[in-house]
């Protein structure tokens, strides 16, 4: 039965969990536009960028479903996820802070503290994610999850449209030294401890999760529910994120890069072109819950999927025509930015509404293994996929991993068909 309140006694409590998104929203974008940079400047091969970038997914591949897993299985006077959340994200900004640093004195020092962010940063994930669905209702969780992506979104924003074009700023600070290349990772290190604090101070898990109680479940028992009952829409929403996290990852650890080489910006303007995707994502994620909520999550995936397919396909055409056109400047990033902002408008209905299905189709009890099976299937993508597309830039050049992501996300459409459960009210899955 539907609360007649709806979503809105929810809000506040849903805007302070999302200051967990907000941090790996700050650092995330970040990351994928600069430390590709960082790396071309230490290696040659695009190939061998695209495998360094899978460091993060490789650990997230292992280390988020195994602490969602043991946050599920945690009792403890702040709660099941809190413990795991105050100490991970302290320490993924001071990691963070470290990256321009490490990548000045060298490939062997960049790689150890990469090694040591993404298994702070990825051992956060899973306890920070599960935290919402331990409080907000199955009927309203695609609306939360849009709010608490416009908080990674705007996240994003603040790392992209603010902090970017601070890599280009080139003086002299006591203690840091010169600046360029430093400052944004450095401020977003701090953002990342201030938001931790607050989360920590104002959300008090314990008192809100008075099913806490409730017996857990073994994690065997979790996936044999998964795979063996005879509705299997949890597994083909699996595959369809596993699907389109491929093209999309394929894309992200180039977009910078592609940006500044071919789109012709500096580093600091090149790294706006995520931007636009965050500030579409920012804008449009709420809404994006609200339409699912009225249609139908399927439906708005599927929809958004086709068209996401349309735009990618559409990108790659973009630097030829340009080219033609004889485009200035302004107009050649203007429309490259237009295109990757009408992208992240639907972008935003995949992702927010996605889990939500997923969680749908969990108990309490389990909440965690799902949302570890959930980055076990996008990060196993992500993975693979950078590899992949740098090794089809070495060949074939910037436009072709723009149709590979197309295809990607046309593929996922049809295999989301076979999605038949994860609507708001229906029941978790039965064996």
């Amino acid at each position: 039965m539907k609360d007649k309140a709806g979503f809105r006694p929810y809000m506040t409590t849903t805007f302070l969990i999302g200051l967990g998104f907000f941090t790996m929203g700050l650092m995330d974008p970040l990351y994928d536009a600069y430390v590709p940079i960082f790396l071309d400047d230490l290696l040659e091969r695009k190939g061998m960028i695209g495998l360094v970038m899978t460091f993060d997914n490789i650990f997230a591949l292992f280390l988020i479903p195994v602490f969602s897993h043991l946050s599920d299985q945690t009792r403890t006077r702040i709660g099941r996820r809190m413990p795991y959340i105050i100490v991970t994200l302290p320490l993924s900004a001071l990691f963070f802070g470290l990256i321009p640093f490490a990548a000045g004195v060298g490939l062997a020092a960049l790689i150890v503290v990469l090694f040591l962010l993404n298994g702070v940063k990825q051992a956060a994930r899973g306890p920070v994610v599960a935290l919402m669905p331990d409080t907000i209702p199955g009927d309203f969780r695609s609306e939360a999850n849009g709010v608490i992506n416009m908080m990674g979104g705007i996240a994003a924003i603040v790392g992209t449209i603010i902090l970017s074009p601070l890599m280009d700023l080139d003086i002299d600070l006591p203690v840091i030294g010169n600046t360029r290349r430093k400052l944004p990772f450095l401020i977003a290190a701090l953002l990342v401890v201030a938001a931790t604090v607050i989360l920590f101070t104002l959300v008090k898990e314990n008192a809100r999760s008075k099913s806490a109680r409730e017996a857990r479940e073994p994690i065997v028992k979790s996936l044999r529910i998964l795979f063996n009952t005879k509705d299997r829409s949890a597994f083909w929403i699996l595959v369809s994120i596993f699907v389109w996290f491929f093209g999309y990852q394929g894309l992200l650890p180039f977009v910078t890069l592609y940006t500044r080489d071919v789109v012709g910006t500096s580093e600091g303007i090149a790294g706006l072109s995520a931007g636009m995707v965050a500030i579409a994502y920012a804008v449009f994620a709420i809404p994006s819950g609200y339409v699912a909520h009225r249609f139908g999550r399927k439906r708005t995936i599927r929809t958004a999927l086709i068209v996401t397919s349309a735009i990618t396909a559409l990108i790659s055409l973009h630097a030829p025509v340009a080219d033609a056109l004889a485009l200035t400047p302004a107009l050649r990033i203007g429309s490259f930015w237009i295109l990757l902002f009408v992208f992240g408008v639907f972008w935003a209905s995949i992702i927010t509404n996605s889990f939500p299905m997923l969680w749908q189709m969990a108990t309490f009890a389990n909440m965690g293994v799902y949302t570890g099976l959930y980055y076990f299937f996008s990060q196993g993508a992500a993975i693979l996929a950078p590899p992949v597309t740098g090794t089809i830039i070495d060949l074939a050049g910037y436009q072709s991993i723009f149709l590979f992501c197309a295809a990607c996300l046309l593929l996922a459409f049809f295999l989301m068909g076979r999605v038949t459960g994860g609507e708001a009210e229906q029941p978790a899955v039965a064996p």
